[in-house]
């Protein structure tokens, strides 16, 4: 079994030395290659182990230098070769289960795997044979692969290893081992093996430069950033941060043996530390300083960052008391010098195995880590943060993932994303990667009135912002309506559907959206066509069609209307009084409708608004038909002109959901009703002379059009009140008002409006006006 507690020695993720426990491997003491070999691997140097293994292997093959080799290339990083060796060693009959879940795990980063039930069986082996790795977890983020793309953040990436970016002032700055492969000066065979000391000028892990700081600016030129921290290795994770250009990083010194002490150097574990300095003149960093929780001969203190909002300085350390491997601490810090006692972020967080490179940028915390499931190595996480308290860690899938090491996840506030990774198709052996949307998804249900999914055709239609470029739109499984959006752009959108109310929507936007995907939903309501809103009457003088004085003003407000509300036509329906013959009263109610239709050409209402109907005496509002002796007052109720006003009257017309009505319950036809009545009706007072309950033909005139609109408008109930002034005793004035508020009820009753629509109540003198 190979126990790695990160990627390399004097690490390149956590820069600390690796130790590597094996069973099953039988030391071959006899060979003084690999006697040599081993010591190499032994002391970390896996660069020049792997040339001698492998100088071993060729003069005899055997399974015990295979694994040495595959454990060796996997450590390196070196994934094809991992891959290729561990094929090998899986060949011999000495090679077990853990010899293929190795290969397995080299097959993934390799990209050798792509069918991970297949590579099992090819083996004898099934998933459940390999519980610790949650090949359903791999499956699962392989097929909810987020919407981002990878690019290779420009001017950066070499051949070597370049990772961690921090921005700050048009600066950009990263970690680098750009120098390449230092020569070595070892002999092929040393039997003595007695390398200990680590180099000054390069890593012994892999026989390349040490981390170095680098700064690139506007113009992409890249230049060393020096720090003035003597005797230092390893220098990696920088953060400048602060309006002054403070600097906060990890660093490793060559400190190879302890003052006053008798313990060996080789024994000695090199640990790495946080300083932190300011920015000079010529933008080196000079003033640094060690993290005051920094102990680098018994733990590692690294890869930190500051979050200013907070006030907290995040980093990852093995220190005592963790869970595991590296943890994320955070201590309180006040920008200066001043720190806090460190605070483990617990095990929402962290686990057994190991985290680093914590930043956070809004309601999210980011991290990498080897211990939560993912797909191999370390993986990007985050934890939603909320008042300082964070969540569940999720793994943002891929392709912010990868088989191979996915880290140095930060996001900046101009909404701009970057990771680095060794995964297959870099530029080098890590490369830092700008993230970029490909587009958000817009899932819009669409429903009915009822909440229910319309399964049913209707047309959409998306369009970015300013241009008239059509963005395609599909539906999905269970009918909802699917569509892929760019990034950082604005759209309309529109809904529409036969018979009802089309939906607009010019709020969806891309902008500065972080999420995968934007949800909305949407209600169809059917539209409510000839829905009577206003009703009015004009009357006329006998045997005459024009507009009397008094039908003006009813005229002028129903033109008013109808230029403010297109969504309105007018119905008129003219009738007669019963004398004269039928033939002469058609055509007098016809000029009666006609001249309503002229008056309203001064508000430039168009006919085609303007319905016209005339009855001559067949709807005659009482019994004063032909040879029935009846009072002028009663005829003139019958000279008149009906005035419906229609929300919504061609049945053939989509209509756009007026303003007015916004906000309301579009599916409450009633709701619809009442928001349009706030302005068009007025329901009128009824007045009686004193000690009277008898109507007044004047109020007639009103009750004839209360009763048209209870009859047009079918949702309508009336409420009737009845009241006298202060006069006469309490008990009197009660049973007056109650019957001044009947004859209005028996009155309308007689015009054929339904008891049930009808609520009175009266109160004699106790609500005087």
């Amino acid at each position: 079994m190979v126990l790695i507690m990160l990627r390399d020695i004097i690490s390149i993720r956590f820069l600390i030395l690796l130790f590597v426990l094996f069973s099953g491997f039988r030391v071959e003491a006899q060979h003084p290659l690999l006697r040599y070999a081993d010591k190499q691997f032994e002391l970390g140097n896996y660069r020049h182990a792997s040339e001698m293994y492998e100088e071993a292997y060729s003069r005899r093959e055997r399974y015990s230098t295979s694994r040495r080799l595959a454990e060796t290339y996997q450590i390196l990083r070196d994934y094809d070769m991992s891959y290729e060796w561990w094929g090998r060693t899986v060949e011999y009959e000495e090679s077990d289960k853990d010899d293929f879940y190795n290969y397995l795990i080299a097959a993934m980063q390799a990209g050798e795997a792509e069918d991970l039930s297949g590579f099992l069986s090819s083996g004898g082996y099934s998933t459940y044979d390999f519980s610790d790795l949650d090949l359903g977890l791999v499956e699962e983020l392989y097929a909810a692969r987020k919407n981002v793309k990878l690019m290779q953040a420009e001017g950066l990436n070499g051949s070597g290893s370049d990772f961690g970016l921090s921005r700050w002032s048009g600066n950009r700055y990263f970690s680098s081992d750009r120098g390449g492969v230092v020569s070595s000066e070892r002999p092929v065979v040393r039997l003595d093996a007695k390398n200990r000391i680590f180099s000054s000028t390069k890593s012994n892990f892999n026989d390349r430069e040490y981390y170095r700081l680098y700064v690139a600016d506007g113009e992409n030129e890249v230049k060393p950033l020096s720090t003035d921290l003597s005797g230092v290795q390893h220098v990696s994770d920088v953060q400048v941060y602060g309006d002054g250009g403070k600097v906060l990083y990890t660093a490793f010194t060559g400190r190879t043996k302890i003052r006053g002490s008798r313990k060996k150097s080789m024994d000695m574990v090199n640990h790495g530390g946080l300083f932190y300095g300011e920015l000079d003149a010529e933008g080196n960093i000079v003033n640094s300083r060690p993290f005051p929780h920094n102990s680098m001969l018994e733990y590692g203190v690294m890869h930190g960052f500051y979050d200013e909002e907070s006030g907290r300085l995040y980093f990852s350390s093995d220190m005592e008391g963790g869970h595991g491997g590296y943890d994320l601490y955070y201590v309180d810090y006040d920008g200066s010098d001043v720190f806090g006692e460190p605070v483990n972020l617990g095990d929402k967080v962290n686990t057994s195995g190991n985290e680093s490179h914590p930043s956070r940028m809004g309601d999210w915390f980011y991290f990498s880590s080897t211990g939560h499931p993912g797909l191999g190595g370390l993986d990007i996480f985050r934890s939603a943060y909320v008042g300082g308290t964070l969540g569940e860690a999720e793994n943002m899938g891929v392709p912010y993932n990868s088989p191979r090491d996915d880290f140095a996840y930060v996001e900046f506030s101009d909404g701009k994303r970057y990771l680095s990774s060794d995964r297959e198709g870099g530029k080098g052996l890590d490369d830092i990667y700008l993230i970029e949307d490909l587009h958000k998804r817009l899932i819009a249900r669409v429903i009915d009135c009822d909440g229910n999914l319309i399964a049913e055709e209707f047309d959409s239609e998306i369009k970015e912002k300013g241009t008239d470029t059509h963005v395609a739109t599909k539906r999905g499984d269970r009918g909802e309506l699917l569509a892929d959006l760019d990034p950082e752009k604005e759209f309309g959108l529109r809904i529409s559907r036969k018979g009802y109310f089309s939906i607009t929507d010019s709020t969806l936007s891309t902008v500065g959206l972080k999420e995968e995907k934007l949800e909305r939903e949407y209600r169809l309501a059917a539209i409510p066509y000839q829905l009577p809103v206003y009703v009015d009457i004009v009357y006329y003088d006998l045997d005459r069609s024009k507009i009397r004085n008094d039908a003006e003003e009813a005229l002028d407000k129903i033109g008013e209307l109808m230029n403010r509300y297109g969504f309105l036509d007018l119905l008129v329906g003219s009738h007669t009084d019963s004398r004269a013959s039928n033939a002469y009263n058609e055509a007098l109610s016809r000029r009666r409708a006609d001249a309503v239709r002229d008056y309203l050409a001064r508000y430039k209402v168009g006919a085609e608004r303007i319905r016209l109907e005339w009855y001559g005496e067949e709807q005659l509002t009482n019994d004063c038909g032909d040879g029935v002796p009846c009072p002028e007052p009663s005829h003139q109720l019958n000279r008149r002109s009906e005035l419906v006003l229609e929300a919504f009257p061609d049945r053939d017309k989509q209509y756009e959901l007026p303003k007015e009505l916004m906000g309301r319950d579009v599916c409450d036809e009633t709701s619809l009703f009442e928001a349009l009545q706030e302005e068009l009706n007025s329901l009128p007072t009824v007045y009686f002379d004193f000690d009277k309950s008898m109507l007044r033909s004047v109020h007639r005139k009103e009750l004839e059009r209360t009763a048209i609109m209870l009859k047009r408008m079918k949702n309508l109930q009336l409420y009737i009140s009845g009241h006298t002034d202060q006069r006469g005793s309490e008990e009197y004035n009660k049973g007056l008002s109650e019957r001044r508020a009947e004859v209005v009820k028996d009155y309308l009753i007689n015009r054929g409006i339904e008891a049930s629509r009808m609520e009175y109540e009266w109160f004699g003198k106790n609500m005087p006006v």
